[in-house]
């Protein structure tokens, strides 16, 4: 039997406690619940009011933890509304395709006036062939008639919109009944419908939290501490307000790859020695935990296509930077173009990177950048090893900006391809932006944010070290 796939679209901005239970409703009824937040839309301004950073966030925080369901940021990704059709063939190869829609969308469907017939793309033919679950609401009378030929009906009293909710946050309303709890909290420390500009970065506090806890197992300190953050700490996700990283810098970075769509904010005690992601251990141990005193950041992490020399495309995520570098005794030969125009013919080097501000503090300041704050609205470009061209070292770019590297002699010249560390093997290309889909919050002692420790190695010159308690 194939799977049952119910195909639930929509803009969920915010996601309701309405979109919840009817998500709750399909995975009693389907193998899979695929929720699909739309992109941008000419017909729904409303889905341009945020950028869609936020709503994906939104949407893994609401409907991750829901039995069978799985969330799709593909368009939010490439901020493009695909049609229906479209997402039928898309997951077609999956199983049986159910196309979740209200009740007003079948409305006139005897006379072929429906707004799916009338309005959708290639309507008139989904109509016909498609599968769809009608959701009707107690007592909302309509002809059966109006039905598609391949429907199921179900009857849900689940009342609620997004639109009343935004206008409620508009007006400083409690929208505690119609929001859950963590879409809820991170609407209001971003500021989130209040503001035409959301904040990335917000005071806070964590009273009351409890915690997931990642400790690096190859770090003697790490493991050493871990017993004494095991008072709040829960096992469950759906539980935790944050999660608490024991190690260096690159625990964090491990953590954030594995678990950033848990949508946690990331609180890291260093246990290692620069840690520019972390909290000092001697602030952590000399107060109590958790600090009633944080901002939070919400750093953007970089969306990455890596073409082989077969010419297959693997896409990946980044929060610190991705490189090339030459995978043999001769130099990287690079064209570098920015936004589709080539900026450098030919860059002859041992290779080059891309890293976003949080990831300047790292392979792009030993390979001669300076560090950028962590709430930048840019990231860097850099070469290692120039030979030519003779006057070009790196170059600071906008948040909107897309860098490709190609290699000018992939067959002599081979070169590697890593991500935050990760040998993702022979590459001709690289393609990179700020992914517009994810992004990671990371959690700083109010008095020792991430930007007095960029101060320090800037004006003080001998980096940062950490004595643990």
């Amino acid at each position: 039997m194939p799977l049952r796939i119910a195909l639930f679209g929509g803009s969920f901005n915010p996601p309701g406690i309405h979109h919840q239970r009817i998500a709750e409703a399909l995975s009693q009824r389907f193998d899979v619940v695929l929720v699909v937040p739309c992109g941008p839309r000419g017909d729904k301004s409303a889905t341009n009011l945020l950028p869609p950073v936020f709503r994906a966030a939104m949407a893994d925080m609401a409907f991750a933890t829901i039995p069978k369901v799985e969330i799709d940021l593909f368009d939010l990704e490439q901020q493009h509304f695909t049609r229906s059709h479209l997402l039928d063939a898309r997951y077609a190869s999956r199983g049986e395709v159910w196309h979740v829609v209200g009740v007003d969308l079948v409305k006139g469907g005897a006379r072929g006036q429906s707004e799916i017939q009338r309005t959708w793309e290639r309507g008139t033919e989904l109509w016909q062939r498609a599968r769809f679950v009608v959701l009707k609401r107690p007592g909302h009378r309509f002809d059966p008639a109006d039905l598609p030929p391949h429907h199921e009906l179900i009857e849900l009293d689940v009342p609620g919109a997004s639109s009343d909710i935004r206008q409620r946050l508009v007006r400083g309303e409690d929208v505690s009944a119609y929001v859950s709890s963590r879409p809820l909290a991170y609407i209001q420390r971003y500021g989130l419908y209040r503001s035409t500009i959301p904040s990335a970065a917000a005071r806070g506090h964590l009273q009351n939290a409890s915690w997931l806890l990642h400790a690096d197992p190859r770090n003697p300190r790490a493991r050493e501490w871990e017993p004494k953050f095991h008072e709040a700490m829960v096992e469950d996700a759906a539980k935790a307000d944050f999660i608490t990283v024991l190690g260096g810098d690159g625990a964090m970075l491990r953590s954030i790859r594995e678990h950033w769509r848990l949508r946690l904010p990331f609180y890291g005690v260093n246990a290692g020695h620069l840690g520019f992601l972390m909290n000092s251990a001697r602030s952590v141990f000399g107060a109590p935990f958790p600090p009633q005193d944080v901002i939070f950041r919400q750093l953007p992490m970089l969306y990455l296509e890596l073409e082989d020399e077969h010419g297959a495309v693997r896409t990946a995520y980044g929060f610190n930077d991705a490189w090339l570098e030459r995978s043999s005794s001769q130099s990287a030969w690079l064209e570098v173009s920015v936004n589709g125009v080539t900026r450098l013919k030919k860059l002859v080097s041992d290779g080059a990177l891309v890293a976003t501000a949080a990831g300047s503090t790292a392979y792009a300041r030993s390979m001669g950048a300076s560090p950028l704050l962590a709430d930048t609205p840019a990231w860097l470009l850099v070469g290692s090893n120039v030979m030519e061209p003779v006057d070009w070292k790196s170059a600071l770019l906008s948040i909107d900006t897309v860098i490709e590297m190609r290699s000018l002699d992939p067959t002599h010249r081979p070169l590697r391809a890593y991500v935050d560390g990760q040998d993702f093997g022979i590459v001709t290309r690289l393609r990179a932006r700020i992914s517009r889909a994810a992004a990671a919050e990371v959690i700083f002692n109010a008095t020792h944010d991430m930007a007095e420790k960029i101060a320090a190695i800037q004006f003080r010159g001998t980096g940062i070290t950490d004595e643990p308690t």
